[in-house]
């Protein structure tokens, strides 16, 4: 079994379970392919005879070849795949460069241009639409219908038309792309036009062909054509690296035909499965190195008949990755790997910035791992090439690396020994202040706990956010570092064993071996689950069931070596979060599917997701999905024999551990045997890893040679409320685990709402509290306090909870918009006295007022807006007020003109859900306090805001020392509305900002309360400061902020401002930036557009032009500063909603088409000045925006930036976004990307919450 990682190509064989391990350089001059050189020497030492490298290999005594690949990973990070071009639907060009519209980071004013794979687009003329039989339109009528996949019902608007495409494509053939993906509208239901398509580019010579509706038959166009595209982009060059492998062998290695001739070649695909090399295609390979690795652990560690679950820690050189194993494979369905989104079934594998060569820095008083590195070139300090200071120099400092059991391969010429002495370079000078000077052991020991805490965060991710008992997990630790940090990691977590496989280095070549073969198969569908629709879901599930057993039986599997799991993937009904569901453990009943009662092991997941479930609500059937299993034949581990005896020791050497240094014997792991056990200190060396038994820990060798950790009780180390730089680095670790795990994953129902979610955790010094630590968002809870009815702080409802006691206190209070804030009290030991409070905010669809969807253009008081809760008491001893909350959000209907919340129990639920983040946010800081003491955790949140003081106050240093002391700038609203910044900036670092000359309140909806100034100010710091830093209230702390009251950013309590959140907001960040000369301006609003009906409301938020800087280019199509929503997927909407959803190339405008009598809102600005550039005296405004309407008896109207209007079928809306301002001097690249690509659910949630 070959497994290339890293630098390294890790072959293993052997025949009759002997192991053969051995390592070679995955690029060498001396052999063109690195596992077929490792072969040819595993050959060599079994066959004992001599076997030329230009000869190819015999394969007469090979049984079987299984490969795992970074080839595919490795050409999508670095961008060297195939030359390829992209068919899409007409009008929709640009879809995959706008993606989800959301910009990668909230904080980073340069935006990078997405880097696409497809060097050109193809439009191909062809429509298909979903059938609604409620179509208004007069055509409707005439329009064939065709049954797609599983109740998908589509009209054919456009035929497909292959002449002009042909000659697009002959053109696009004759500049040299011979790969194509198609990416055609709802073809995942009816994939004829692909397929056409798929022809016609075969005929011309196209070489390869990768279909969405093959690749990735599931709805939503954009995630579908990006893995369409990855795989046209990727395939090729799997093809022809395999082509090369086989010139290595005897008639090429000929592929297995039959069960009885060839030798069977199977690769590792993403989920975890083996497949025949001739199946294996780029889509599917993305983690076939990483996915090796989870199943080495899986199976060698987890046992069926204990059940207790296993999380897998793979610490490699640039990054760890963490995965989670319970008795079955966790899988997404939807993952990005370097940019790219990639919508096939792929082990949950979660990766986190902390290596063995994860640089080392102080920055802003904490400790700083990550996330850079120094990579394999120069390396490490101790590699002697001149490089950075790395974790692998900390654990050298410390004694934990032994340089005399390193190869001699370090330095220019590589024939030198790690060199102890250039990873002794940080020193006290520069380590944070602290109460006395460290030594270079403490802060080397400093940078270990703050990265074993960094790759704590995953974990608990993994566990604690989805119900898990982290404790109650072993920790299987496998790849090159991460034995070094195995004690400490599960001592931290609460775990009491260890594993690392005997062969941890090379855990994926074990996992190849013991992995296996898989054969999938999937299914669109969109049927209810209901009883009605059972039949046809029955037989579609035994359909997908033959075609897996078949195609596993081609292969030579018996019939008792198969075995079939099948999946629904379920959602609520007018919900966009669907759950792949297994009906394992949950057999047939007599209100269930033949196949399993998925609906209860959907309502159970949901459950422990959310806490509450939906009882009134459709559950609809997205997807089937099949997985094939041909169990692996390998035999049994081999037994050791037992061993009596002490274990021999090598030597004694000197290690430093919490305390100092300890006398730490050494062992070889190659001379111990099953029944050696050792207590730590020690040190246990392997060829490939170095393992550290801390003190309080013992070892112990298993029969199958593996290495068990007791891992020790050991009492908590006192902390005090005093400033440790390394104490306060782990506490924001912790504060932001905390953060992290009190979301559930899709909290919100609506689907336009998704992963909208802030969370806030803060600390109380009576009579007031102050933000400590939140999720990052731009206008979270903890820059705005609640917006609109809530000035400053959260006053109001602090004071309902000071004095009230109970399970927990649920706050509701003020809500901007669509947004609610929920603010919960926690109590210490003093009854009725909160000690802490946590709190978040959710965007909810509808919450009445005058316009579906609450967000009114034309809106002149707050009660048009929908319901507002300046405080109210939601949960009370523990129970939700649904009969108060419920009266309160109906209220608004009492008002002429306006209606109560529309959608009134998605509310409900959301509100559910946004109590259950807070109650499990809550627990986690009482287990942190019960740990350390309430005295310390709220030290340590002040010194957290004091952190985030010093850091701005830097800042501001640095602009006052630039600019001077005086700093102005001015634009104006749509309206003519004045906004005036004079900045006063002191050299002690603290400043003014001076509103005064701002214009007065409006009778529109644009008016914005001082919480969202103060947000816009501790967003722009933070983009200015550049660096991560935690964003608390310490930010504000040496600003003084100056607004007129009764003007437009500080307007009367009654006043509307709906608007003032999504306009207003951008304006003021444009000031301010224009004020500190940081960047032109983006285009000032967030364009807003609602529509609905009186029963249901939709908004969706545009992307528009992002201004330029210095050394960056202005980007368009993509959200900016105060909002990074996602937006809908076509696809979707035209199931839901509208008929036609078209990218107009070039000008950034959209267009929709009505089938149905709606009333539809914009909410935007035109930027009537144009967005303001920037080249010091000299402005260069952006493009102007526009909104037209376009009646279908060809009449077209200009809407302006704010309107309501009701749209008749056939109506189009045509939205051109405001572009961003230019900024003087040439444009200079970006820097360079991370080193390292993070990926897995917890970074694709962390994604969501960051779409706001």
């Amino acid at each position: 079994r070959t497994e290339p990682k890293g630098t390294r190509t890790h072959p293993t064989g052997g025949p009759g379970g002997r192991v053969r391990a051995l390592k070679v350089l995955s690029e060498d001059p001396a052999y063109g392919d690195a596992p077929t050189e490792g072969i040819r020497r595993v050959l060599e030492q079994e066959l004992g005879i001599p076997l030329p490298r230009d000869v190819p290999l015999d394969t007469s005594s090979i049984e079987s070849i299984r490969m795992g690949t970074t080839v595919a990973t490795n050409a999508l990070l670095e961008r060297r795949g195939e030359r390829m071009a992209l068919v899409v639907t007409r009008g929709f060009r640009d879809l995959l460069r706008i993606g989800t519209q959301a910009r990668p980071s909230i904080f980073q004013l340069a935006i990078p241009e997405p880097e696409l794979l497809y060097e050109e687009v193809i439009e191909v003329t062809e429509r298909l639409l979903p059938h609604r039989p409620t179509c208004d339109l007069p055509e409707s009528g005439s329009l064939p219908v065709i049954q797609g996949s599983m109740g998908v019902s589509l009209v054919l608007q456009t035929p497909l038309d292959l002449g002009p495409l042909r000659q697009e494509l002959c053109g696009v053939r004759d500049r040299g792309i011979r790969s194509l993906a198609v990416l055609l509208l709802h073809s995942y239901a009816w994939p004829e036009h692909e397929q056409r398509v798929a022809s016609l580019a075969h005929e011309l010579g196209f070489t390869h062909v990768s279909l969405s509706s093959s690749v990735a038959p599931m709805v939503r166009a954009v995630p579908r054509g990006f893995t369409a595209c990855a795989d046209a982009y990727l395939s090729p060059c799997i093809r022809r690296y395999l082509n090369g492998f086989q010139q290595g062998f005897r008639d090429r290695l000929q592929v297995r035909v039959t069960p009885y001739m060839g030798v069977p070649v199977l690769f590792m695909r993403s989920d975890g499965g083996l497949t025949p090399m001739d199946q294996f295609s780029g889509a599917s390979s993305i983690l076939s190195g990483p996915a090796a690795g989870v199943v080495g652990y899986a199976k060698s560690t987890y046992e069926e008949g204990d059940g207790t679950p296993v999380i897998g820690f793979d610490m490699g050189g640039t990054s760890t990755d963490v995965s989670r194993y319970a008795g079955a494979y966790e899988h997404v369905f939807e993952a990005t790997t370097a940019g790219v989104t990639i919508q096939v079934p792929q082990l949950d594998i979660n990766t986190v910035a902390a290596g063995g060569g994860s640089r080392l820095f102080f920055r802003n008083g904490l400790y700083v791992v990550g996330p850079e590195s120094a990579g394999a070139h120069p390396g490490p300090a101790c590699y002697r090439k001149g490089g950075p200071l790395t974790i692998t120099d900390a654990n050298l400092c410390l004694g934990r690396l032994l340089p005399e059991y390193f190869p001699y391969i370090f330095g220019p010429s590589e024939n030198q020994s790690l060199a102890p002495s250039a990873s002794s370079a940080p020193s006290a000078s520069s380590a944070p202040s602290a109460p006395s000077a460290p030594s270079v052991e403490e802060v080397a020991m400093g940078f270990v706990r703050v990265a074993n805490e960094a790759m704590c965060r995953p974990i608990r991710a993994l566990t604690q956010a989805r119900g898990h008992d982290t404790s109650r997990h072993i920790l299987a630790c496998f790849g090159g570092a991460g034995g070094q940090h195995a004690c400490a990691i599960a001592r931290a977590l609460g775990m009491s064993r260890v594993v690392i496989h005997r062969h941890s280095g090379l855990l994926s070549a074990v996992g190849l071996a013991l992995a296996d073969v898989v054969h999938e198969a999937q299914a669109p569908c969109a049927l209810p689950y209901e009883p009605e629709s059972f039949p046809l879901l029955e037989q579609r599930i035994r359909e997908l069931e033959w075609e897996c057993r078949r195609a596993l039986r081609e292969q030579g599997y018996t019939e008792d070596q198969i075995h079939t799991d099948s999946f629904l993937h379920l959602r609520y009904s007018g919900t966009d979060f669907a759950l792949m569901c297994s009906a394992k453990g949950h057999p047939v009943t007599a209100t269930s599917c033949g196949a399993g009662d998925f609906l209860a092991a959907f309502l159970e997941r949901y459950h422990q997701e959310f806490g509450f479930t939906l009882p009134s609500r459709p559950v609809l059937v997205d997807d089937i999905r099949v997985r094939g299993v041909g169990s692996s034949r390998c035999g049994a581990r081999n037994l050791l024999p037992h061993s009596d005896g002490d274990p021999p020791v090598e030597k004694i050497t000197q290690c430093y551990f919490e305390g100092g240094y300890r006398e730490t014997p050494v062992f070889l792991l190659e001379k111990l045997g099953w029944g050696h056990s050792i207590n730590g200190p020690a040190i246990v060396i392997d060829k490939h890893s170095t393992i550290v038994v801390d003190p309080g820990c013992s070892a112990s060798i298993t029969c199958y040679g593996d290495v068990s950790i007791s891992v020790g009780s050991e009492l908590p180390r006192p902390i005090g409320p005093e400033l440790d730089p390394v104490q306060l680095s782990i506490f924001s670790h912790r504060f932001m685990s905390i953060a992290d795990g009190s979301h559930p994953p899709a909290f919100l129902h609506l689907h336009q709402h998704q992963g909208t979610f802030g969370f806030l955790l803060c600390h109380l010094r009576p009579p007031g509290g102050a933000g400590v630590q939140r999720a990052p968002h731009p206008s979270a809870p903890g820059g705005h306090a609640g917006g609109r009815a809530v000035p400053g702080t959260y006053g109001a409802a602090m004071g309902q909870l000071w004095g009230s006691y109970g399970d927990a206190m649920g706050m509701l209070w003020g809500s901007y918009g669509d947004a609610m804030g929920q603010l919960w009290g926690c109590y210490g030991a003093a009854m009725g006295i909160p000690v802490f409070f946590v709190a978040n905010r959710g965007h909810h669809a509808d919450i009445g007022g005058i316009t579906p969807g609450s967000m009114p253009p034309h809106s002149q008081s707050l009660l048009e807006e929908g319901a507002t809760f300046l405080s109210f008491k939601l949960v009370r001893n523990g129970t939700f007020q649904e009969e108060a909350v419920s009266a309160a959000l109906l209220a608004p209907g009492s008002i002429p003109g306006c209606s109560g919340a529309r959608s009134l129990q998605d509310n409900l639920s959301d509100l559910r859900a946004q109590a259950a983040a807070n109650r499990a946010g809550a627990e986690l800081v009482m287990e942190l306090i019960r740990t350390h003491g309430l005295s310390c955790v709220q030290g340590y949140m002040q010194h957290l805001q004091d952190t985030a003081e010093r850091c701005v106050r830097d800042l501001l240093r640095g602009f006052w020392s630039r600019w001077g002391p005086e700093l102005e700038a001015e634009d104006s609203m749509d309206d003519g509305t004045p906004l005036r910044l004079r900045v006063t900036l002191n050299p002690q670092g603290s400043a003014v900002f001076d509103f005064t000359g701002t214009g007065p309140q409006v009778l529109g909806n644009w008016n914005a309360p001082r919480a969202v100034t103060l947000a816009a100010i501790i967003y722009c710091l933070r983009c200015m400061v550049g660096q991560d830093l935690p964003l608390n209230q310490g930010c504000l702390a040496p600003i003084r902020v100056l607004i007129p009251q009764g003007s437009i950013l500080a307007p009367h309590p009654e006043a509307a401002v709906v608007g003032g959140n999504v306009l207003t907001s951008q304006r003021v960040v444009d000031v301010i930036l224009k004020a500190f000369g940081v960047c032109a301006a983006s285009q000032g609003c967030m364009n807003n557009v609602t529509f609905g009906s009186a029963h249901w409301g939709y908004y969706e938020t545009v992307g528009g032009g992002a201004g330029a800087g210095p050394g960056w280019r202005g980007r368009s199509g993509v959200q900016s500063h105060m909002t990074n929503t996602r937006i809908t997927d076509p696809e979707i909407l035209e199931l839901r909603y509208w008929e036609h959803w078209d990218i107009l190339g070039g000008n950034g405008g959209t267009g929709i088409y009505w089938e149905q009598w709606e009333q539809w809102d914009i909410l935007g600005a035109l930027g009537a000045l144009g967005a303001l550039g920037y080249t010091g005296r000299y402005w260069d405004p952006g493009a102007l925006g526009l909104n037209l309407l376009i009646r279908r008896d060809g009449r077209t109207i200009n809407l302006g930036g704010k309107n309501t209007v009701n749209v008749e079928p056939g109506d189009v809306f045509r939205l051109l976004t405001p572009g961003g301002g230019g900024f003087g001097g040439p444009s200079q690249p970006l820097p360079p990307p991370k080193s390292f690509t993070e990926r897995g659910s917890v970074f694709e949630y962390r994604s969501l919450q960051e779409s706001v």
